[in-house]
């Protein structure tokens, strides 16, 4: 058992977190904890300063008004930034995955992101909405990406990132790709929520935050059901 306490927050919840992606917070503290690891989640409003010593970040979905306005309060308070130097995780979902990014359209304006990862979003010609599914990328060990999509955006990769999946079934960034990666930090359009549906992933972003090589394995039936579950729907739809 781990004696240091594992430290994860969750941005601005007050703005932020139109799609129920808490549920990211409760996996990584509940996955944490059955393995020993102490654990303390932060909820940090919009109005007060982020720490910048917390061992993993989140920053879920939201809706055009609250983006542009958390992407201006995080460019200010510039704690993100201090945190990503000194090794921190981050987890980006949705309107949250725009952010990281150098730019974003909300309400027909662009707006400055976080200049965190090397992408871009837009507007695409329709709205992406209902499952969305991938295969990740190799390195990373995962099976295959679950979740549901609900976004307007299309974002564009540049080369000083990875993207997260290769699309299945729904859009993701563009039809073809789904999400982002570079070191530790990593961004996805997948809610469900995300962490919930792809418990690996969860484990990932734990491992990356422990320094474990090797995180002890969790009984998982129940997640894999799903899982199991929504990816026949899927194939069901396609075929």
């Amino acid at each position: 058992m781990s004696t240091e306490t594992l430290r994860i927050v969750w941005i601005y919840p007050d703005l932020l977190s139109t799609y129920g992606d808490r549920g990211n917070a409760l996996i990584l503290a509940r996955r944490a904890r059955q393995r020993g690891f102490p654990v303390e989640v932060l909820e940090v409003r919009s109005d007060q300063r982020l720490p910048t010593t917390a061992d993993i970040y989140l920053i879920g979905g939201g809706e055009d008004g609250p983006q542009a306005l958390g992407a201006q309060r995080l460019i200010a308070d510039g704690g993100l930034h201090r945190a990503v130097a000194q090794g921190s995780v981050v987890f980006g979902v949705c309107a949250g995955y725009q952010l990281l990014g150098t730019s974003f359209f909300a309400k027909g304006t662009q707006y400055q992101g976080l200049e965190l990862l090397d992408l871009s979003s837009d507007r695409g010609p329709s709205r992406a909405v209902g499952e969305l599914a991938g295969d990740i990328d190799a390195r990373l060990g995962l099976p295959p990406l679950t979740g549901f999509e609900n976004h307007g955006g299309r974002t564009r990769l540049g080369p000083g990132v990875s993207p997260l999946a290769r699309v299945t079934a729904g859009v993701g960034n563009d039809g073809a790709t789904e999400g982002a990666w570079r070191g530790k930090l990593l961004g996805t359009y997948s809610h469900g929520p995300a962490l919930a549906r792809n418990p690996a992933l969860a484990d990932l972003l734990l491992g990356w935050a422990t320094g474990a090589q090797r995180l002890p394995p969790l009984d998982d039936t129940w997640a894999d059901r799903l899982r199991a579950e929504r990816r026949t729907a899927v194939a069901a739809a396609r075929a």
